[in-house]
């Protein structure tokens, strides 16, 4: 299959279904990274467009990260190149200005995980299984799985999954926040862009403002954040969605909005 087709881009109304699709098991190359990249560059730069949802293709794997054989002769360069487009690519992702939806429809393994968790929002199916098994072929998660994964359910799971290497169901991903919604087999994709869809009742500048001030407080004091919330706040003013968001409540009919 050419690499080009490693993400398939569907749009449905404001959602964008981005799709990775490299059988079996959709692994990660750099030229897959990279086209993760450049379309979320794309998807920020469309101003109909609200969010997204990735998943991955076919029912046994979302993703299983990146393909081991790569690093098998110990070459540093390929580590190199590896690392850069997975945290280039992931932290676009974390950046897209609106809301990002993972759809887990399988196994989530390393890279796979971590681009889940790159994501707003994480929907399992109840057949999933999520792990970080980097430390078992002598690597550690290189794509923001560290950080995020110990955000998301505190170091003691962290450790757990990275360190003793455990792999959690989908059931226990719920339970320890990893992920906020568990759906039947073959429902995640239709869930998520069920959720997705609710954004678009949002307006998309303040979606935008709020993601960033959420987002805000894993690097920067309450006080900082407080102050940006008002900052943020006096800006949507500059917006035209401001304006038409008051007055379609007022008027009591549904906001148009233009996201400007």
């Amino acid at each position: 299959m050419p690499e080009t087709n490693a993400i398939e881009v569907v749009v449905h109304g404001h959602t964008a279904v981005l799709t990775m699709n490299n059988p079996p098991a959709n692994t990660w190359t750099v030229t897959s990274l990279n086209l993760l990249r450049d379309t979320i560059y794309k998807l920020n730069r469309d101003k109909n467009i609200y969010a997204l949802v990735i998943t991955g293709q076919g029912e046994k794997f979302f993703s299983a990260g990146a393909d081991l054989k790569l690093f098998a002769g110990g070459d540093k360069a390929i580590a190199l190149s590896m690392a850069q487009a997975f945290g280039e690519a992931f932290e676009t992702l974390s950046q897209f200005r609106g809301v990002s939806i993972a759809a887990i429809n399988g196994y989530a393994m390393g890279g796979g995980l971590e681009v889940a968790l790159a994501c707003d929002i994480r929907i399992a199916e109840a057949h999933a299984d999520l792990a970080l098994p980097e430390a078992k072929v002598g690597l550690l998660p290189c794509a923001g799985g560290t950080q995020n994964l110990t955000w998301l359910v505190g170091e003691g799971w962290a450790k757990r999954m990275i360190l003793c290497g455990e792999r959690v169901t989908a059931s226990q991903a719920l339970e320890i926040g990893l992920v906020e919604q568990v759906v039947a087999s073959g429902q995640g994709l239709q869930s998520a862009k069920q959720m997705a869809a609710e954004v678009a009742h949002q307006s998309p500048s303040s979606v935008a403002a709020c993601k960033a001030l959420i987002q805000n407080c894993r690097h920067s004091p309450l006080d900082h954040g407080l102050i940006k919330e008002r900052e943020l706040f006096l800006k949507l003013f500059d917006t035209e969605d401001q304006t038409e968001g008051v007055n379609a409540f007022l008027e009591k009919r549904p906001p148009e909005w233009k996201n400007r």
